[in-house]
């Protein structure tokens, strides 16, 4: 199908004998401005589904983690009355019977989806409807969680659980660049905030509803329920007309129509009869077999087209000097905040001798998470969205979060503690949106999905990740709960120091930089096939 032009076609043209593999880029331009947009669409409806999908997918965290379904022990009071055992982790009686590590395993397996398949949806994009992907992933959430209720072993489950971080995957890397697409401009950074607020959110209310469901019905409910929250989601992202993402062309149109059409079978001696479907026609005859081949040849080329795009991307962030610096800034602040959220409330029991730590250190992240993600979100609104502001503003925020934890920490009243604390987590969390921001302004649209993808993995691998267990590696040796936290707070001056270098870094937005054309390569186009003549029509019948 060739691409609408002003030239008038030639005679050639008209016969067919001339073919144009692809549209050239100011014409994917022309068409993808002239797209209208779906008759759902309007910005805020937009943010409010992703938003409560993100919530969704964050309550699954809370979920698998809270005791509820992650399981009590058997209990037996003085006058011998037993309770038996409930949840995932159970002992002596129950579903299953897990160690205190192979219920680790099942928080963090979703990781290695996560961390797999985020690149890929990136690199996907650029040869498929983002919206679609996040179809794909949604679907993919939603059984994957069905399966975590279903699970008759514990291999079973770990398994789902993987299965969940790659439907979380697609809608982590691309559900960014959808909000910065469609959000008003003097509110870009507010509307992240907004999203990326569902995060703490979601996971204590995942705690919240873990625990019920698993108390009051069976912890299978709870991944049911799951299931079904994420079901419409998951189905909207397939039937309803697809949104377009900014830097990337239609593609949806051109898999209508295939690059060679073929309508009829070239017999070759008696045995032609055997081969089965249809066969290209060129210059001469082909075999089914030399067809199979040309096939197989042209998914090995896709496969490599694909790969070679992936690491001439990747090299792209990997040279681009406020790309890295902002992501080093994150895995440094990511370390010390996944530490916080696993050793906190035992840090605080073992310093300050608190009554429900638990929860205490739950319910200072939930308000704070909130109020600090809004905040510092509205606030670089207020002073400019621009990448020099969000690292003066990360850099800032930073330094003196830490200041103030670090204080908070040196402090024998618990009073005095928990009113530095809360100062320092309003103020560290006011970095999620900016941090955001700089990931998807600094890099070409093109390039945002995977820039979002790549952040993911690195603050989780080099992040939260490892720090609880090096935490608890420290503590072992200190046997000092108060010097192993300054330590760990200490990370955060590390955090605020690379996001102070991001200032003085020549930086521009390249939010609106169109240049490159994204019409994604197609190895048929121009891959001649045997028999053909080469030069002249290969697909003519």
């Amino acid at each position: 199908m060739s691409s609408p032009s002003t030239v008038p076609p030639t005679e050639e043209e008209k016969d067919g004998s001339i073919q144009q593999s692809n549209p050239q880029p100011q014409d994917v331009a022309a068409s993808s401005s002239a797209m209208t947009p779906p008759f759902w669409f309007t910005p805020r409806r937009l943010l409010i589904i992703f938003c409560v999908v993100n919530m969704i997918n964050y309550l699954d965290r809370g979920t698998i983690a809270s005791n509820g379904v992650n399981g009590k022990r058997r209990t037996c009071d003085d006058k011998g009355i037993c309770k038996s055992a409930s949840g995932i982790q159970c002992f002596l009686q129950g579903d299953f019977d897990l160690t205190n590590f192979q219920d680790g395993l099942l928080s963090s397996a979703f990781m290695v989806g996560l961390l797999v398949s985020s690149p890929v949806f990136a690199s996907l994009a650029k040869s498929h409807n983002p919206f679609r992907l996040i179809g794909v992933g949604l679907s993919v959430f939603t059984l994957a969680t069905a399966g975590c209720g279903a699970a008759p072993t514990f291999w079973f489950i770990a398994i789902c659980r993987m299965l969940v971080g790659v439907g979380e995957a697609s809608f982590i890397s691309l559900a960014g660049p959808f909000i910065d697409d469609n959000a008003p401009i003097s509110q870009r950074t507010a509307w992240l905030a907004t999203f990326y607020m569902c995060i703490p959110t979601g996971i204590a209310v995942g705690y919240v509803y873990g625990g019920l469901v698993g108390e009051h019905l069976n912890w299978r409910y709870a991944f049911w329920g799951e299931a079904l929250l994420m079901l419409p989601f998951a189905v909207f992202g397939f039937v309803v007309k697809p949104l377009q993402l900014k830097g990337f062309s239609c593609v949806e149109s051109k898999n209508e129509s295939t690059p060679v059409e073929t309508v009829s079978a070239v017999t070759d001696g008696p045995n032609a009869s055997i081969a089965k479907g249809p066969v290209l026609v060129g210059g001469d005859g082909i075999s089914a077999d030399e067809l199979n081949k040309t096939f197989k040849s042209v998914v090995v080329d896709n496969i490599l087209n694909r790969l070679s795009q992936f690491w001439k991307d990747m090299k792209v962030l990997l040279v681009d000097k406020v790309y890295i610096v902002n992501v080093l800034g994150y895995v440094a602040y990511t370390f010390v905040l996944g530490a916080y959220s696993y050793w906190g409330p035992k840090a605080g029991y073992n310093i300050y001798h608190m009554k429900s730590a638990d929860m205490l250190f739950g319910g200072i992240t939930v308000v704070c998470g909130i109020l600090g993600t809004i905040a510092g979100g509205f606030i670089l609104d207020r002073m400019g969205s621009t990448i020099n502001h969000a690292f003066i503003l990360l850099s800032g925020a930073t330094f003196l979060g830490g200041i103030a934890c670090f204080s908070a920490f040196c402090l024998r009243s618990l009073y005095g503690f928990l009113v530095l604390f809360v100062v320092g987590e309003l103020l560290l969390f006011a970095a999620q949106a900016p941090v955001n921001f700089i990931c998807l302004h600094c890099v070409k649209p093109s390039l945002r999905p995977l820039s979002m993808a790549m952040s993911t993995v690195a603050i989780h691998v080099f992040g939260d990740v490892p720090s609880s267990p090096l935490f608890g590696v420290v503590q072992d040796h200190i046997n000092n709960w108060r010097k192993t936290s300054l330590m760990l707070t200490s990370i955060f001056f590390l955090s605020a120091g690379f996001w102070f270098i991001g200032v003085f870094l020549p930086s521009f937005d390249k939010c609106n930089d169109e240049s490159e054309s994204q019409v994604s390569p197609n190895p048929l186009a121009n891959k001649p096939l045997p028999g053909g003549n080469g030069d002249k029509g290969s697909g003519e019948v």
